[in-house]
């Protein structure tokens, strides 16, 4: 006889409702591991984006993520002509606030030239930029759809195609427009400024500026060698790319990462002293039928296998309602949870370690009941 299963049968309802408290708790957790996890994807996402080896910025800067950079977009021809760089491309990132559907929708808006590196990873419905002017690929978030017109500034775009995961690092949608149309919405002053700018005898600030310029390097090319090779021009600063990715999951998300881990650590502690409670309290009120089981001569092993058994089957079932419930809302989160299977599988046995170890306080509480107490009124 298995007394454990015995025991949840008698009071199925109450222990499959205790199971689902729990198992909310542990989605909880699951969740803010997904939440974790996915602020760093996107940290990443935008400057993985162009597959690249090597950016180039402006001079004592961190690259245009980090720290603002305006170069002039006539350097790309020189850092294309650099030994072992394959391909070149200036490009330009902001974020713009558009009226959308009655309402205000913000975009990160990036510049690139359609024939170089700086584009969409992939297009997932629809087509890339075809043309030189006012044509966007935007991403599904953003909720635009295929042939939607927005405006941007003082211009109209056309939506010819949807990227997929492609957000920035604060959650904002990416949308991908020509270069020298995001140069015009980032640096061309509005009549106004221009006329006062013009009364004052100092002219129209030229428009060629970008904010980066990225390059491929070849297989056999150093990414350290080439950017030194740029840095002794003095007026430009190189990053590699993974200078770039550490910059962005150590500086620009970093204290938002470590504030959701702290949180997250707290969740765990708080589970395993609810699961630890949850047992003692279950073999507390159990302890006049563990009386009588030791009154007609049954051993210990039995009765630390009914409590521990009983404790891995509210953990198991708590767990897999919870890893149920994320998995299948993860995708109306506003921002990303990301929830690779190692994340799911180290929960699974850091659930499983704490429903063992809390066992332990039922069975210390079993082992010292005194036989005499089924006797008892």
């Amino acid at each position: 006889m298995n007394l454990a299963y015995r025991d949840i049968r008698h009071k199925l309802g109450r222990f499959l409702l205790t199971c689902v408290g729990l198992g909310l708790l542990l989605g909880v957790v699951l969740a803010m591991i997904g939440i974790y996890r996915g602020l760093v994807v996107d940290a990443l996402t935008i400057a993985r984006a162009p597959a690249v080896d090597l950016w180039v910025v402006e001079a004592n800067t961190r690259g245009p993520f980090a720290e603002a950079s305006r170069i002039p977009g006539d350097l790309r021809e020189a850092v294309a002509r650099i030994a072992g760089v394959t391909a070149a491309g200036s490009i330009t990132y902001q974020t713009v606030e558009a009226e959308h559907q009655g309402g205000k929708l913000r975009l990160y808006v990036i510049g690139y030239e359609p024939t170089r590196p700086g584009g969409p990873p992939e297009i997932a419905e629809g087509r890339d930029i075809a043309r030189s002017h006012y044509e966007m690929a935007a991403d599904r978030s953003s909720g635009l759809t295929l042939g939607e017109r927005i405006r941007l500034g003082r211009r109209t775009f056309t939506v010819v195609g949807l990227t997929r995961n492609q957000v920035n690092s604060g959650g904002d949608p990416a949308v991908y427009i020509p270069l020298a149309d995001a140069q015009k919405l980032q640096f061309e002053l509005a009549p106004p400024a221009a006329r006062v700018q013009l009364a004052r005898g100092t002219g129209s600030a030229s428009l060629n500026t970008v904010n980066a310029v990225v390059a491929r390097l070849h297989p056999n090319a150093s990414p350290d060698a080439t950017a030194a090779t740029i840095r002794r021009w003095k007026h430009l600063a190189a990053i590699t790319q993974d200078e770039q990715e550490l910059i962005l999951s150590r500086s620009l998300v970093d204290r938002a990462r470590r504030q959701i881990g702290l949180f997250t650590s707290l969740l765990l502690v708080v589970s395993a002293v609810i699961i630890a409670l949850i047992i003692y309290t279950m073999t507390m009120e159990k302890l006049k039928q563990i009386a009588t089981l030791k009154l007609i001569g049954a051993p210990d092993r039995t009765i630390i296998g009914m409590i521990v058994q009983q404790a891995m089957a509210l953990g198991l079932i708590g767990f897999a309602i919870g890893a149920t419930l994320i998995i299948g809302i993860k995708d109306y989160f506003p921002r990303r949870v990301v929830l690779e299977p190692d994340n799911v599988a180290v929960l699974g046995v850091i659930v499983f370690v704490v429903c063992l170890l809390s066992s332990g306080l039922g069975v210390r509480a079993a082992l010292r009941v005194d036989p005499a107490t089924a006797l008892g009124g």
